[in-house]
């Protein structure tokens, strides 16, 4: 597996081959640097450490200070690693080289997408869950269109179970996109278009898997 870290743009639209209009996510990917480079030998697993972002001094500890300055970089802020990289980047994934979206990822590419998504807070059922709310306005309900209705059984077996879908603190969670097809990719300003939506704010981090 390799991949890049990046930053969420935007969305826009492109035209495919076969003339449909694509909504698509705008990402700045990258570049990236190698700040660790992990083998069978000494840690058990083959995996690379890429770091993105400029970071303050201030705001990093010392012991991530010399961390990064063993790969002779600047320090960041988003560090993640990858599992397997694959084997045709043995060569360019030493310590304290750059990972660029150019050489990871190429047009008609499928990638995974890793993002947070928009936190929501509190909300009801019908937000959250997309219930229709009791009874879709029959029966003379008036004021409780969007309540989640009864929630348990009688006396068999008395009680609620675990997992029932209720209201509660929707978004901000790890979510993952898979198979979404790289439209474009424009290495000069590190930027990668990929169809369809992509978990996040603008602005915020996203991890890119192939």
């Amino acid at each position: 597996m390799s991949g890049i870290i990046g930053k969420k743009i935007g969305m826009t639209s492109i035209y495919s081959a076969d003339g449909r209009n694509v909504a698509c996510t705008v990402i700045e990917a990258g570049p990236c640097v190698v700040t660790q480079v992990k083998n069978e030998e000494t840690d058990g697993y083959r995996a690379v450490q890429l770091a993105y972002d400029d970071a303050k001094d201030k705001n990093v500890s010392k012991a991530l200070k010399g961390h990064f300055s063993k790969a002779k970089t600047a320090p960041k802020k988003k560090v993640v690693e990858f599992r397997d990289f694959r084997e045709e980047f043995d060569g360019q994934v030493q310590l304290g080289n750059e990972v660029k979206v150019g050489e990871v990822f190429s047009e008609e590419d499928f990638v995974d997408a890793i993002g947070t998504s928009k936190g929501k807070g509190f909300q009801g059922v019908v937000k959250r869950h997309g219930f229709g709310g009791v009874g879709q306005a029959t029966h003379g309900q008036h004021n409780r269109l969007r309540a989640p209705g009864s929630i348990g059984a009688c006396s068999f077996p008395s009680r609620v179970f675990k997992g029932l879908r209720m209201a509660g603190r929707t978004g901000g969670r790890r979510v993952k996109m898979i198979n979404l097809k790289v439209m474009k990719v424009v290495p000069e300003q590190n930027l990668v278009v990929v169809s369809g939506s992509i978990p996040g704010a603008k602005n915020s981090y996203v991890i890119l898997e192939k």
